[in-house]
């Protein structure tokens, strides 16, 4: 269900015309600032009130237990949580001497707006204290792309109608309280005051405070440096404890007078260096960025950003709700990874605690074919600390009893941290998406660097992972039993079609790539045996279908289960909620596409009749409990003719966090249904795939949008697609003449697109074979239309 517009739909900006309190939970997550290192809740400046205090490092956590009633083994024994780290946001501010608070005094304005071409988030305040002195209060605060470990605020204060004593204290402080999300004590004494002081150092505008988390004795450094602009004289002092520092600027102001506070944040990590090292980093960044200067530190992000959208910009032209949310999607998926540089890219980013900041397959199945043609580099970057974890995976596959290297399903560092094995464990086709993301890789981008550096042998480990864990039946047909594919629903199951589908790509990929680079297969072992075995296995795959009715199954006898009975008690709500798992597990009703995304994902192996009959069949028993699912439905239901359909999936897919539509966004955003809603446009309307590393494009617009234009890289050259009800334009963007020409399929016909030379011609209609399915009662996705009324307080 489609939930109430908290922001005004506006093309270039998320804005919040007044507080509400009651939803600063979620706009905390909307309004977060994040580069891939540094994640910063939007939290009040002045600190409170607040819901959830978030300052993030990217891949700092604590190890703390993991609670089970009964263990077994192979149970992963220690969990890995983020940390909310020393917090630099915070500047509170003395009227007088009273403490400016949104829930004292007067408020008599209040908007926040985050501006997507700039990454700035801004806030204006008009307030009057309870003893009547007024004050405009005007910050700014971003998180800078080309200074990966900085971060600034700029905060003025203005006196309004008399004189007053105006007090800014800006602060540090480690050991925020945070809400307990577990009952377990043993949880909440590991991530009760989680860092420990190692040191501390004033500076002459600031400080640096340097702690180490308890038991992961991982250590950070945390430093603030201020630029002080005042109309008169001003006093200005530091002080320095254990857990906090606080620099305090006291001054008089007349009315109509401003003061005005830079304050510039520096933030650093590591496993291994020292506590100098550490600290000389933080100094360092402080100093950089004092050099810039705020207005440095803005332009810088503008130019980024401006470069970035000219690469990444998807236009929606008559569906104005659609087209916020999408950009708003790619800023945070960018904001998520641009500068991550060889770490995780979180469920949640940076944006807040939820799934203990875990990165799961999400990343590579939903995240990282969006990075990879807008920002190869970062989806590079995510492939490589993949890489870098390879030695936890091969040790949790010796723990299964299995060869090769199997990826946890949750992890920060690379040890398996889900205590559930049903849908952690059991979901092995995590091995086979992240295959699928290597291999993708180098298809879109051309670029075989990465291949050769360590992408084959992700091929490689995987591939050996499937053969040991698959067998062949006495008729020689190869099976994957046991397994839990994406649908959480049906748990535990023999032969799931996209666990097979995918197990069979990932061994094509590694036979392909042993080929392709010998010298790395011999370095690596791989004898010839072994890819002989791997083609074999890809060959046999079972592939279960029903012949009575005519469709695939989603895995072996799932179409013989019993229905769900679906009586509408609790609409648009998780089942899981409702209903205890075993009942689920043995029913025909799903969490989240998985057929569907079988068919998204390798569409080759489906005849466009079988995809019309398996989404028909299939959307009738999905509830869409799982955000990942939407995105893949819009897809599908484009690729078969069901336009309208898929405009209503592409809506809920986009706007899960702009309306909070599963009412969890304040522990942080969606990032895959973020990732998904770029998919949903350019993969559902715009009929982008990969076929044998050429383009191919089946644009096909529904009634509700009058065109659309999206922009991308392949192979290094920058491309623009213009569609229309009527008609689609390709073009190349870089350079001129057959100096830069890319291969393409638009329709059924082979192109070949040159520089300077566009492409038109007429769209190919569609006429779906089947008639728009429904879906289960209560779960008809729902589309967004722009909220005449003015948001409320």
């Amino acid at each position: 269900m489609v939930a109430d517009a908290l922001f005004p739909v506006e093309p270039w900006q998320v804005r919040e015309p007044s507080l509400s309190i009651g939803r600063l939970a979620q706009s905390e997550s909307v309004f977060a600032l994040a580069n891939g290192h540094i994640g910063l809740r939007a939290n009040l400046d002045e600190g409170e009130p607040h819901v959830i205090a978030g300052t993030y490092l990217n891949s700092f956590y604590e190890q703390r237990p993991l609670p089970y009633p009964e263990g077994g083994y192979g149970y992963p024994e220690q969990g890995q949580t983020v940390v909310n780290v020393t917090d630099g946001k915070l500047i509170r501010l003395l009227v007088d001497d009273e403490p400016f608070h949104v829930a004292h005094g007067r408020l008599i304005a209040h908007e926040r707006t985050l501006d997507l071409r700039d990454g700035v988030l801004r806030r204006s305040v008009d307030w009057e204290s309870p003893a009547g002195r007024r004050v405009r209060i005007r910050s700014s605060r971003l998180v800078s792309f080309t200074q990966r470990a900085v971060a600034a605020v700029a905060y003025e204060v203005e006196a309004v109608g008399q004189p007053m004593r105006i007090t800014v204290q800006s602060g540090l402080v480690a050991n925020e309280e945070q809400p307990h999300e577990s009952s377990d004590p043993r949880v909440a004494a590991a991530l009760d005051r989680p860092l420990e002081a190692v040191g501390q150092d004033t500076e002459q505008h600031g400080a640096v405070l340097l702690h180490r988390t308890r038991v992961s004795r991982l250590l950070m450094g945390a430093g603030m440096d201020h630029v002080v602009e005042a109309p008169g004289d001003y006093d200005e002092e530091t002080d320095v404890r254990a857990d906090w520092a606080r620099t305090t600027v006291v001054t008089v102001l007349q009315p109509g007078e401003s003061l005005r506070i830079t304050k510039f944040l520096g933030y650093a990590w590591s496993s291994s260096r020292s506590p100098e090292a550490v600290r000389d980093q933080v100094a360092g960044a402080l100093t950089g960025a004092r050099y810039a200067g705020w207005d440095g530190l803005a332009s810088e992000q503008r130019a980024y950003l401006d470069d970035f959208w000219d690469t990444a910009d998807v236009e929606v032209d008559g569906d104005p709700v659609l087209q916020q949310a999408v950009r708003f999607s790619l800023f945070h998926v960018l904001q998520a990874g641009a500068r991550a540089e060889r770490r995780a890219i979180g469920a949640k980013g940076l944006t807040g605690p939820g799934y203990d900041g875990h990165a799961f397959w999400d990343t590579e199945g939903f995240v990282l074919p969006l990075l990879t043609y807008i920002a190869p580099h970062a989806a590079a970057d995510t492939l490589r600390w993949r890489h870098s974890i390879l030695g936890q995976a091969r040790h949790r596959a010796r723990t299964l009893g299995l060869a090769g290297a199997a990826f946890p399903w949750r992890t920060i560092h690379g040890e398996e941290c889900s205590a559930y094995w049903p849908a952690g464990t059991a979901a092995l086709h995590l091995n086979a998406v992240i295959a699928r993301a290597v291999d993708r890789y180098r298809q879109v981008t051309g670029d075989d660097s990465l291949d050769e550096e360590c992408g084959l042998e992700i091929l490689i480990e995987t591939a050996r992972l499937w053969v040991s864990y698959g067998h062949h039946d006495d008729a020689g047909v190869w099976h994957v039993d046991g397994v839990t594919g994406p649908d959480e629903y049906s748990a535990v199951a023999d032969d799931n079609l996209f666990t097979n589908l995918m197990a069979a790509r990932n061994l094509r990929a590694a036979v392909a790539g042993c080929a392709r680079r010998p010298e790395v297969a011999a370095r690596l072992g791989v004898r010839p045996d072994e890819t002989k075995a791997w083609q074999v296995a890809a060959d046999a795959a079972h592939v279960p279908y029903d012949e009575r009715l005519g469709v695939h199954q989603q895995s072996t006898g799932f179409t013989r289960y019993a229905p769900w009975p679906f009586t509408g008690e609790h609409p648009g709500e998780p089942l899981m909620l409702h209903a205890p798992y075993f009942q689920l597990y043995r029913r025909q009703v799903i969490k989240q596409a998985d057929l569907a995304l079988a068919m998204h994902w390798c569409p080759e192996e489906f005849t466009a009749e079988q995809k019309a009959r398996n989404v028909d069949y299939y959307e009738r028993i999905t509830v869409r409990d799982s955000s990942l699912s939407a995105c893949t439905q819009a897809v599908l239901c484009a690729e078969v003719g069901h336009l309208e359909l898929a405009h209503d999936y592409a809506s809920e897919a986009a706007l899960v966090d702009l309306r909070d539509l599963h009412g969890n966004t304040g522990h942080g955003l969606h990032l895959a249904s973020l990732a998904g809603a770029w998919s949903a446009i350019v993969e559902g309307f715009g009929g982008l795939r990969e076929r044998d590393g050429v383009l191919a494009l089946d644009p096909r617009l529904p009634e509700g949008v009058t065109g659309l234009r999206f922009r991308l890289r392949h192979h290094g050259l920058r491309l623009l697609v213009e569609a229309g009800h009527r008609t689609v334009r390709v073009t190349v963007r870089d350079g001129d003449g057959d100096g830069a020409r890319l291969p393409l399929r638009l329709y059924d016909e082979s192109l070949s697109v040159a520089a300077g030379q566009p492409v038109e011609r007429d769209v190919v209609p569609l006429k779906p074979l089947l008639p728009a399915p429904q879906q289960p009662p209560g779960y008809a996705p729902e589309r967004a239309v722009p909220d005449p009324r003015p948001a409320t307080r």
